[in-house]
C-alpha cells in the first residue's frame, strides 16, 4: 500500500481552524506514538516553507535550545 503522508495530512486538514491545527498537534504529542511523526513533519514541513528567514532564524533558534 502506498500512501503519500503529505496529501492525506493536508486533506485531513483541509479548512481546519487554528484550534483544529492545534488540537491535532497537542493530541499527536500527547499520544508519544512513533507512527504520529511523520505527520507532525508534513505540518512542520508546511510551516516552515512559510517563513521568512528571520522566522526560521528563530525556531532554529528554539529547537537548539530545546534539545540541549
Amino acid at each position: 500500500m502506498d500512501i503519500n503522508i503529505r496529501k492525506a495530512v493536508m486533506a485531513n486538514l483541509n479548512g481546519a481552524t487554528n484550534d483544529d491545527v492545534r488540537k491535532t498537534i497537542v493530541d499527536a504529542i500527547n499520544m508519544g506514538e512513533e507512527k504520529v511523526l511523520p505527520g507532525l513533519g508534513v505540518l512542520f514541513e508546511v510551516f516552515w516553507q512559510k517563513c521568512n528567514e528571520d522566522e526560521r532564524a528563530v525556531v532554529l533558534q528554539k529547537i537548539a535550545e530545546a534539545i540541549k
